[in-house]
């Protein structure tokens, strides 16, 4: 029996692994896991199982922050700060920025009309289209509503949510731990001090596991916290600190495991150790503490050693996060047309349908197209042994796809 298959750093440094495929069930487990509470105001999956802890969607979200960390850091090793924040705010912004337009101009439109017969009120309301985009535009979920929609819905017995679109709460979260990493690669821990990033997931560490010993089955927030809520960028709204040491703490595990992927081993028994331990931490506890790093390496160990198949699923068009962004949007228009009365099982097919389309289209439209600009103003490399005057197409066709 082989115990192990090389190190993350020998199989983990190209393509051929199934990220796409990871990163696409996280994000329709976030649309299953909301079907619940949106559709019909139940606790989300998971959550009873866990004693609170956590449920489907959150669990979810802390996976994308886990490979954000592994895919964010290697970014951040490898480009200049400039650069690096060029590509994450083309990965990011596009889609977005979209998704919020077409929420105000076309999907909020379309239901206030339902709604109240005409379009009279909406584009002049206190929460309209407009104030909708220029609240959120920031990356920050500061107006939830447009024109009273989800208000109606909610006063007419249909909707249980304020929010129009309460997936992006993680977004301005994600753009921290970006600046972080660029932070630490325009010093130089990347490359040269790897160890400082080391500390820094130790003491976050420490920090949580602080928390679990006042209970095994803490959720990761407390009331309290939001009553300490903080603005570190005014732009983008005010920050739950437990949020921040919660999710930073998943995505320094990825961080660690992408700086230090030369001596983590690629391991079967320690591929299925890990998602025992994190059952077992859902169902009895400390699931911060001793959970999320097992669910760090269950992430990593499928990423490497699901079959060949799973690879290709994913590996040209990620529709992750289009499922991601829009998949609230489809719910809740879903939910105003009464069409959860349908029950559970042709809700949640409507939902994941609707939400792949829309990322579908979202992809190939925008994020795609956007992400063809990352290399906007970049002169070409010359390759060594090229002649200085050679002209930049050929140099380019020298030196193979980049």
């Amino acid at each position: 029996m082989r115990w192990t298959h090389g190190s993350v750093a020998e199989r983990f440094s190209g393509r051929n692994n199934s990220l796409g495929f990871i990163r696409l069930s996280l994000a329709t487990a976030v649309v299953v896991s909301h079907a619940s509470i949106l559709g019909f105001g139940s606790t989300e999956f998971g959550h009873y199982f866990s004693h609170g802890q956590t449920d489907l969607g959150k669990l979810s979200v802390y996976g994308f922050f886990v490979l954000s960390g592994i895919l964010v850091t290697r970014s951040g090793k490898r480009l200049p700060l400039g650069r690096f924040l060029w590509h994450r705010a083309l990965r990011l912004l596009p889609g977005l920025w979209v998704c919020l337009a077409a929420t105000a101009f076309a999907v909020a439109p379309l239901l206030y009309w339902y709604q109240q017969g005409s379009l009279d009120g909406f584009w002049g309301h206190a929460s309209g289209p407009l104030d909708y985009l220029h609240a959120n535009w920031a990356v920050a979920l500061e107006q939830r509503d447009i024109s009273g929609v989800m208000k109606t819905a909610r006063e007419a017995g249909l909707a249980t949510s304020p929010s129009f679109d309460g997936a992006l709460w993680s977004l301005r979260y994600e753009v921290l731990c970006y600046f972080a990493v660029g932070l630490l690669a325009v010093t130089g821990a990347l490359k040269r001090a790897r160890w400082t990033v080391l500390v820094i997931t130790a003491l976050l560490g420490w920090l949580v596991v602080r928390d679990a010993v006042q209970s095994p089955f803490w959720a990761g927030t407390s009331d309290a916290s939001y009553a300490q809520s903080i603005t570190l960028i005014p732009a983008m709204g005010t920050i739950d600190p437990d949020v921040i040491l919660y999710l930073g703490f998943a995505f320094a595990l990825g961080t660690l495991i992408e700086l230090y992927s030369d001596r983590i081993p690629v391991s079967d028994v320690l591929g299925v150790l890990s998602a025992l331990v994190l059952l077992g931490s859902l169902r009895f506890g400390y699931l911060y503490t001793v959970g999320l790093p097992a669910f760090a390496y269950l992430l990593l160990w499928l990423a490497i050693r699901l079959p060949a198949p799973f690879r290709r699923i994913g590996a040209r068009h990620d529709y992750s996060y289009g499922i991601y962004i829009y998949g609230f949007v489809v719910q809740q228009s879903l939910v105003v047309f009464g069409l959860a009365h349908w029950g559970f099982w042709p809700y949640l097919a409507l939902s994941l349908a609707g939400a792949l389309l829309a990322a579908v289209a979202s992809w190939h439209l925008v994020e795609r197209p956007a992400m063809k600009l990352k290399d906007l103003g970049r002169r070409p490399e010359r390759p060594r042994g090229a002649p200085a005057g050679a002209e930049p197409e050929k140099v380019l066709a020298g030196s193979g796809s980049r």
